[in-house]
């Protein structure tokens, strides 16, 4: 029996959760390979990467202006990586995984990657337009 059953079970003389790799604290945090908390198969059917199983929110547009502060305390930055996992699923879905793909998901990447190094070379690149001899 692991440290966790016999903990919920309330049993006397268990291992303290502080040693106890396997201790369920009352927030539950993800890790990695995790399904989302509120994700249940019986409900949602197959898993989805590209779907939000959590609790929806109210949008940004409907919020009023005297409720923007209990807003923005409500927002985590935790949901930051996720919301990026999710929409690079969406874009799997739509563009990589059908059955005839086409030549879309190669040229998103290959404009998409002379972007990100034209940002990262940008201070090189605007100094030597000043140069007087561009070699």
């Amino acid at each position: 029996m692991m440290c966790y059953e016999v903990r919920r079970r309330g049993a006397k003389g268990s291992i303290p959760p502080f040693l106890c790799p396997y201790t369920v604290w009352p927030v539950v945090k993800m890790g990695f390979g995790d399904y989302h908390v509120d994700y249940n198969p019986k409900v949602h059917g197959p898993y989805d990467p590209a779907r939000f199983y959590g609790k929806a929110d109210t949008p940004l547009a409907q919020v009023k202006l005297g409720e923007v502060s209990s807003w923005l305390a409500r927002r985590s930055v935790s949901g930051i990586p996720s919301a990026a996992s999710r929409a690079f699923w969406r874009w799997q879905h739509k563009y990589v995984l059908p059955k005839k793909t086409g030549i879309a998901p190669f040229a998103q990447l290959a404009i998409g990657s002379m972007i990100f190094f034209y940002a990262i070379n940008y201070g090189k690149l605007a100094s030597h337009r000043n140069h007087k001899y561009h070699w």
